[in-house]
């Protein structure tokens, strides 16, 4: 069997080696800490995951379609529970014996016979590599005059490092950022002990609360629908929508006495967090405009005010950190601190043989959209699906790079359905009628894209029928009259005479 270096056993690793496996490849797995599951792995220094950590998203949505999460399973899983899962997940595909553990990977070169892989001071030569370290693992620390001279007792430290929250009780804590880790820290120490908790943010994003009338809300916002709704309409519109199923399920933020968001949903964005408001609400977490300077311990900010605080944690996000790339790997895909030059997300033309896994910057569920990116590369290593086009690869790398210093954050809804479409997986609704409300209203979740194409399963629509009905009414077999008229505004748009017919029947 020919070698694939998979560099990173974390989700993506895992996902990646798992296909390239059944695809006919030999994966070897390079980590570089001393554990598998990358940031569910929870080492202190490869892990950004704290004690009291959940995962955003549900157990259905944060699981890979070929093993379900234990019946006993909460909703809303631990990182204990995650690390676990990622472990059965390794045993069950016998991945576990090829990883390496603590070895981390020096350098990735190609020559004129496959791609070069340095570690542990030897170098190995390899069919094709596949990189799948993740996007969240150099803390980005921001630009704030007098940063670097806070006095206070707990210090500066970065989410990524937030450990042992027991350390902050009494304390008055500033957290800056208004991202998911940013906020939850917060909530975590305004319900643990904190003296005060006050965050400070250069916007006010739109905050989803986890669960929709007991329902994950990732089941409802980010579906099938959805992303196809986003490829037809205007972005005002889809803005607006967005906009409007955020207001009317959860309330504005200036509802609950925080700053009013921007007007323009994609320019305030959006984060999610279940505790948040509500502590703003009662007035345990207090919030300020961003930083403009620090000064021992005083913290000054844009609006003149200043307080003093006894330790900062910034929830100021992640640079790209792909070091051991050489140098004539980089500058072909002008890799920065955020940027990094790829026909969708995964794929460079002038790189052939090397693929990059889960380097995107994503609201929403990780697991089905990585299991369905791993798939994509696995189906075109082997020639199960044919490799984008050299013609098709140079047009999506300039339009990544007209986008340079745009927004870069995606959306899992439309991730899912890229990858899906580009493995060949995409499930034709018309061909499931009992399960068009499902696919179309219901869970993007992984099992749903073994219904057809390669690696199809047998009991795929059996085990997403259960899935789907625990995203709760109405029911998965009848379309409501609303989603009708959504339908039928649809079909009308893309003259998509399938949709048209199931909005009529």
């Amino acid at each position: 069997m020919e070698k694939v270096a998979v560099i990173g056993a974390g989700p993506g690793g895992l996902v990646a080696a798992r296909y390239l496996q059944s695809e006919g490849f030999e994966p070897v797995i390079f980590e570089q800490g001393p554990a598998l599951g990358g940031q569910w792995s929870g080492d202190p220094h490869h892990s950004g995951v704290w004690p009291s950590m959940h995962t955003n998203t549900s157990h259905q949505m944060t699981a890979f379609s070929d093993l379900p999460h234990a019946a006993e399973s909460p909703l809303y899983p631990s990182n204990q529970d995650m690390r676990a899962y990622l472990h059965r997940y390794a045993d069950q595909f016998d991945l576990t014996p090829r990883i390496r553990l603590s070895t981390p990977v020096q350098q990735i070169r190609r020559d004129s016979d496959g791609w070069l892989v340095r570690a542990a001071g030897r170098e190995e030569r390899f069919f094709k590599a596949v990189v799948a370290t993740g996007r969240y693992n150099k803390p980005r620390t921001p630009p704030v005059q007098g940063i670097g001279t806070f006095s206070g007792r707990g210090g500066v430290t970065h989410t990524f490092g937030y450990k042992h929250p027991e350390c902050y009780r009494g304390q008055h804590v500033l957290v800056a950022g208004c991202a998911i880790s940013a906020l939850e820290i917060a909530s975590d120490l305004a319900m643990l002990g904190a003296a005060s908790v006050t965050v400070t943010q250069r916007r006010q994003r739109y905050v989803l609360f986890k669960l929709l009338a007991g329902v994950p809300v990732e089941q409802v916002a980010l579906t099938r629908f959805g992303a196809l709704a986003a490829e037809c309409f205007p972005m005002p519109a889809v803005g607006q929508g967005l906009k409007d199923f955020i207001v009317n399920s959860f309330g504005s933020p200036d509802q609950f006495g925080a700053p009013a968001p921007a007007a323009d949903v994609f320019a305030a964005g959006i984060t999610l967090c279940q505790h948040y408001l509500p502590l703003v609400a009662e007035g345990r977490i207090i919030i300020k405009p961003w930083m403009s300077a620090v000064d021992g311990n005083r913290v000054h900010f844009a609006d003149g005010s200043a307080g003093e605080f006894d330790a900062i944690i910034l929830g100021t996000g992640f640079e790209l950190n792909l070091p051991f790339l050489g140098e004539e790997i980089r500058e072909t895909l002008n890799v920065d601190a955020h940027h990094i030059d790829l026909y969708q997300h995964t794929f460079h033309p002038d790189l052939p043989g090397l693929a990059f896994l889960g380097l995107f910057e994503q609201a929403g569920p990780y697991f089905s959209v990585l299991e369905l990116q791993a798939r994509w590369i696995a189906y075109t290593t082997s020639g199960a699906v044919p490799l984008p086009s050299r013609e098709q690869m140079v047009e999506g790398v300039a339009a990544y790079r007209s986008r340079r210093g745009g927004p870069q954050l995606t959306m899992s809804h439309t991730n899912a359905l890229l990858f899906a479409r580009a493995a060949g997986v995409e499930p034709d609704v018309s061909r499931w009628p009992e399960l068009a409300r499902a696919l179309l209203f219901g869970p993007l979740a992984a099992v749903s894209f073994r219904l057809e194409g390669h690696d199809a399963i047998p009991d795929a629509a059996a085990r997403y029928v259960e899935q789907a009905r625990l995203a709760g009414p109405p029911s998965i077999d009848a379309i409501t009259p609303q989603q009708r008229t959504q339908l039928q505004t649809l079909a009308k748009v893309r003259g998509d005479q399938g949709l048209a017919r199931m909005a009529a029947a």
